[in-house]
């Protein structure tokens, strides 16, 4: 019997990703809207987030100092 690795993706509702950014469902909602932040469709309702793709969202402000 060979094993064969099985990816798994973690989704999180869009209650728990503005918990993790510290943003509100709204700001999540208006995000995907506008294309910067993927989601996905889970049945009639239900939206998803990847976590990968909440890690990814984020980036670094340059300071004005380097």
């Amino acid at each position: 019997m060979v094993a064969t690795a099985r990816s798994t993706t973690t989704y999180v509702s869009l209650v728990e990703a503005a918990e993790m950014l510290g943003q509100s469902v709204k700001t999540l909602r208006r995000r995907i809207a506008e294309g910067t932040l993927p989601a996905y469709r889970f049945g009639p309702r239900s939206i998803r987030v990847r976590l990968a793709d909440l890690k990814a969202s984020g980036h670094r402000i340059p300071s004005a100092r380097q």
